[in-house]
């Protein structure tokens, strides 16, 4: 499995877009189960408070460095970490590899219609991907939920419910899902579906969708300090935690 390094105490991804997404299907194709989650420095800087997340974020099988911060991070700690991986990006390269070797997708979470809109317009980008059905966040009932999802046999679940929320589904029910590749995904169902607005590739390519959220919100701007405080913790934090994990 790929290596890993970790950043006060949270496991990170070394990986590109193409090395993961290879590793990913070829576990689909072993029949080995795989559990993505998104790290960035707020999540890393709540974790410091709390060691359930902590623990909930490393049960993860990969975690990808959704935030420039982390790749800032990871060169003050000497480590390996070279490519940001968005959550959103890593779902639509997984959903154009899952379509060219014919795997099937499923989607469940996000407001009622949220979900069917956007395999609707996933559909329309990849005629040939096999989308076996969607389900809104809103479900109460996660027996119904979890004989759907495994009646209709997909190898792929992305799970939008927000986070940490998504993630803890995940570990609760992956031993019971026949699902090969679970990824939780956030808002994305909302930007596929056309609700929300990406900030522009400009801002995107450069790291920059903090600044472009701060300009578009700026009553945002207390939450933007964790990303100066995450950068000066791992400046001041002991040597050594960047070394790879097998």
């Amino acid at each position: 499995m790929t290596a890993k390094e970790t950043i006060l105490g949270v496991d990170v991804t070394q990986a590109t877009y193409e090395s993961l997404t290879a590793e990913l299907f070829q576990r689909i194709n072993d029949q080995k189960q795989s559990f993505i989650v998104a790290i960035n420095p707020e999540k890393i800087m709540k974790a410091q408070k709390d060691e359930k997340l902590r623990t909930l974020l490393n049960s993860a099988d990969y975690h990808i460095p959704d935030g420039v911060g982390v790749l800032i991070a990871s060169r003050l700690k000497g480590g390996n970490i070279k490519t940001r991986i968005t959550g959103i990006d890593l779902m639509m390269r997984i959903i154009k590899e899952a379509a060219n070797q014919q795997k099937s997708i499923f989607l469940y979470g996000a407001k009622p219609g949220v979900a069917d809109q956007a395999a609707e317009n996933v559909k329309q980008q990849y005629p040939d991907i096999q989308i076996k059905g969607t389900i809104d966040g809103y479900q109460k009932d996660m027996d119904d939920v979890i004989k759907t999802i495994n009646q209709a046999e997909p190898d792929i679940l992305f799970v939008a419910l927000g986070s940490p929320k998504q993630e803890q589904w995940i570990r609760q029910y992956r031993n019971q899902l026949k699902v090969s590749l679970f990824q939780g995904v956030g808002g994305s169902f909302d930007v596929l579906a056309g609700n929300i607005e990406r900030a522009p590739a400009a801002f995107r390519n450069l790291g920059l969708e903090w600044l472009y959220r701060l300009i578009r919100e700026p009553w945002r701007w207390k939450r933007q300090l964790a990303l100066p405080r995450f950068l000066i913790r791992v400046f001041f934090s002991r040597k050594g935690n960047h070394k790879p994990k097998t």
